[in-house]
């Protein structure tokens, strides 16, 4: 029988900042593991039953390799609601230490889950954000004098696992999975500080359990102003439902002083009814989509302390850089996946008894500010900035966030749209009528794409389709719904052309869905639209063309030419990026990428199946070339096959047409082969490090460089470092550039022996940066800026202006989703100057990099 009374009478909840939790009536199939840095590192794993989670401690963490057995040491059963705790422990208290959210998702038994556990071997399946396929759980043969339960976890053989030459999954992704960051950021915090709750005071932790408000478990009650006393604030019943106030769309936020700005959420607008420990969750027409989310919305709303409220807010998913994303939301519901939402809550509309309506905008938001807290838990209060609205649409499209909705400050809430509320986007997006569905080229029963319409009055206009942005579920998904909704004749207003109508099938005009999209053609249709997910809040009769109807003033791209075959079929299954959006991608980048790809030997990385299938390295020709790939001859290898490279967009295209995933270019041109036009300083931390510890390095290594006369540039690396990048005049050779680039790296580690180090020795490396110089040399390559990685994420390597490097923004932060946003709110390229700024590398006796190199 499942119960916690071992887990309390470890703990004084008075103390510790752990949930003290209750066993759940009903079980769900959540699964946790939580990295803890006690009296040493260890692994958490936690798979909910029972109502509680099962948890063992395993010392040595998850092993991909199938067979490898890791000792799980049986604990005593944990609350559901530990599977959100991320903060620290106090020292002295029972497993005093930093605990951090490593891994989360669901488990499916292969088995009957309460007989294996019974039985001692468990068997089950994963689908979680790092680990995933078949696992065991053994139980061990007991020992006279062993205290403890010991059992093996055992990775099952499938795709999922690795070899055992392959990274470890512990050293590969050592970060939180909820925020982002390392076991030793969070380290960084006061002891009682928790990612759900904030910093506790003093106050709060030495107070007696008995006093503590039972409604909060780790934080003190709110001090809130008596509400019979604010002007405005009226005594009255909680209504049924409140409408929401809605946003108008504009193209720029309005300024002056009246108005406060907030980032715009990607998720689901809804309205949370608290009466008497009673929630529903209402959308903005007044649905009750309750039971959609799961239950620990529900939960984590119940134990804020109100008796009574309506709360406005939007219920997201958050990808691992931070910003919500609709589509995980989408891909999360379809799943039946619950366990990474957040609610974000922006208005207070009514509390315990009093109808706050007609209270200005800014006295509500510090109510509701007191109520939410300030911590990172499931509720999260949506604070907002003073700044001119422009400046922070700016910073939020430079993120590739969704864009800022301006609210005026001293406004009572206004039901319905209207110009209280100006929302501002920083990409086309809106939502638009399913009309039709072309199929897949790769599958039987799932869509291709999508053909879309608008309303102007009862008449459904075509806007063109959206074939990319669909995960393979949800493609499916997407398929059994519409396949049973088909009609003969098009429900389009006007006779559709023999291009639009080409492989279309008609359905009826009832679904509606969110599109991102570039911009509009000169002809009112879509271009380059990717599918953002179903609304299911919004008639169809309410969809019309948002802004205006003509083409945006956005560059031209340029024109594609190269034919793609499947373009439907999926490179990042979980992102839905199709090989036609990929080409998409490339296409609106392509003036960025273009010169550090064009004419330069290539070394690339190709998945024919996507990033789940096989991949390998090829840097010369194979059979069935792309006519617009170039082939060029090392004139040192004249025996050798031909190697890769491209000339224009058409060669580009042509290799996303060949599957291929990752662009490494070499640090010279084909036009001169000897001689190096670039250096890459790639900063690549171990196990451990923070990513404040990469930017700081990152600015040593820029000092240095400068400090030889070279001006430098810095990039992400799409994976978990960063690229300090010099442009060179091509003068010096090779052998020069490597030990030039080699004395830099030595001494930096020489400097720092516990920051740095310059040897690739993996046992050397953990808790610190490889200095990796051995890019610079011939024949050697790094990935290009702007190319994708073949990673789960889609993160492509991203250039940044030093002043844009912060600890917001880590090395898969930008997308393919995202990355076209960006590039268009930026007022200038960052590396515009890049070979502008090129300088020779002089041969010095002894530089400020402290090590001489022209001897080497």
């Amino acid at each position: 029988m499942a119960t916690l009374k071992t887990y309390r009478q470890k703990r004084d909840f008075g103390t510790t900042p752990e949930p003290k939790g209750r066993r759940a009536r009903k079980s769900g199939n959540s699964f946790v593991v939580q990295k803890h840095d006690a009296t040493r590192l260890h692994y958490d794993f936690r798979l909910e039953l029972d109502g509680v989670l099962k948890s063992w401690a395993v010392t040595k963490g998850p092993s991909l390799v199938p067979g490898e057995k890791r000792l799980a040491v049986h604990v005593e059963d944990h609350p559901l609601e530990y599977g959100d705790f991320e903060g620290t422990i106090p020292k002295g208290e029972y497993g005093g230490g930093t605990v951090i959210v490593w891994d989360r998702g669901t488990w499916t038994p292969v088995h009957d889950a309460a007989k294996g556990y019974a039985k001692g071997h468990m068997e089950f399946e994963l689908k979680g954000e790092k680990l995933g396929g078949r696992w065991h759980l053994v139980r061990m043969h007991h020992r006279p004098g062993e205290k403890r339960e010991n059992w093996l976890l055992i990775k099952g053989e499938d795709d999922a696992a690795r070899s055992e030459g392959a990274p470890d999954i512990l050293e590969e992704r050592p970060e939180s999975v909820k925020t982002g960051r390392d076991i030793k950021e969070v380290a960084g915090e006061e002891p009682g500080w928790s990612s759900k709750t904030g910093k506790i005071s003093r106050k709060g932790r030495s107070q007696a359990k008995s006093k503590r408000p039972a409604a909060t478990d780790e934080r003190e009650a709110p001090v809130l102003p008596d509400l019979s006393r604010i002007k405005g604030a009226k005594k009255a019943p909680l209504p049924a439902f409140v409408e929401p106030t809605l946003a108008t769309l504009m193209k720029a936020p309005p300024t002056g002083p009246r108005w406060i700005h907030e980032i715009k959420f990607d998720g689901y607008r809804l309205l949370a009814r608290i009466e008497a420990g009673r929630v529903k969750l209402l959308t903005r027409s007044g649905l009750d989509w309750t039971e959609k989310f799961g239950k620990a919305i529900v939960a984590a709303l119940q134990a804020m302390p109100i008796g009574s409220a309506f709360i406005d807010g939007e219920l997201v998913v958050e990808r691992a850089s931070g910003a919500s994303d609709f589509s995980a939301l989408q891909a999360d519901l379809s799943e039946g996946r619950s366990d990474r939402f957040v609610f974000y809550v922006f208005d207070l509309l009514y509390l315990d008894g009093f109808d706050l309506r007609s209270l200005p905008l800014i006295e509500r938001k510090q109510l509701l500010s007191k109520l939410a807290g300030s911590g990172l838990g499931l509720i999260r209060y949506s604070d907002h900035f003073d700044e001119h609205g422009a400046l922070v649409l700016r910073h939020a499209c430079r993120l590739g966030l969704e864009g800022v909705v301006s609210k005026l400050r001293d406004a009572s809430h206004r039901p319905g749209r209207g110009k209280a509320w100006i929302k501002s986007k920083c990409s086309a997006r809106q939502e638009f009528v399913v009309a039709g569905y072309v199929p897949s080229t790769v599958s039987r029963r799932a869509i291709g794409s999508l053909i879309l319409g608008v309303y102007d009055g009862d008449r459904l206009e075509h806007v063109g389709r959206v074939g990319t942005g669909f995960t393979g579920a949800v493609a499916e998904e997407l398929f059994r719904r519409l396949d049973g909704m088909r009609i003969r004749e098009s429900p389009f207003s006007e006779r559709l052309t023999a291009d639009e109508a080409r492989q279309a099938r008609f359905v009826r005009p009832e679904l509606v869905a969110e599109v991102e999209f570039g911009a509009w053609t000169a002809d009112g249709n879509l271009r380059h639209a990717s599918f953002r997910g179903l609304r299911e809040d919004k008639a169809p009769s309410d969809v019309m063309r948002e802004g205006s109807k003509a083409a945006a003033k956005l560059p031209k791209p340029p024109r594609r030419r190269v034919t793609l075959t499947h373009p439907d079929r999926l490179y990042w299954p979980d992102e839905g990026v199709t090989k036609e959006g990929l080409a998409d991608y490339y296409t609106e980048v392509w003036r960025y990428i273009a010169p550090y790809v064009v004419g330069r030997p290539l070394a690339l990385v190709r998945c024919p199946s996507g990033i789940t299938g096989e991949k390998f390295f090829q840097k010369h020709a194979w059979k069935g070339l792309n006519p617009n790939i170039v082939l060029v001859k090392d004139p040192k290898e004249k025996s050798e096959e031909p190697l890769i490279a491209i000339d224009d967009l058409d060669g580009l295209i042509g290799l996303v047409q060949s599957a291929v995933l990752e662009i490494h270019p070499w640090g010279s041109t084909a036009a001169d082969w000897e001689r190096p036009d670039t250096i890459i300083m790639d900063l690549d931390p171990g196990e451990g490090v923070p990513w404040n510890a990469v930017i700081a390095a990152a600015s040593e290594t820029r000092e240095r460089l400068a400090g030889e006369g070279l001006a430098s540039f810095v990039k992400t690396s799409g994976g978990k470092g960063l690229h300090v990048v010099a442009p060179l005049k091509p003068k010096a050779e090779w052998p020069e550039v490597k030990a030039f680039t080699k004395a830099i790296a030595d001494a930096m580690a020489l400097d720092s022996p516990d920051r740095f180090v310059s040897t690739i020795t993996k046992s050397k490396r953990r808790g610190k940066i490889l200095v990796d110089y051995l890019r610079n040399q011939r024949g050697m390559t790094a990935v290009a800026p702007y190319s994708t990685r073949a990673r789960p994420g889609a993160a492509v390597s991203m250039p940044l202006a030093w002043d844009e490097l912060n600890e917001g923004i880590g090395p898969p932060y930008f997308t393919v989703s995202n990355t076209p946003t960006r590039l268009v709110a930026l007022a200038a390229d960052p590396w515009e100057e890049f070979r502008a700024a090129a300088a020779p590398l002089e041969a010095k006796k002894k530089g400020r990099s402290g090590r001489a190199f022209a001897e080497h």
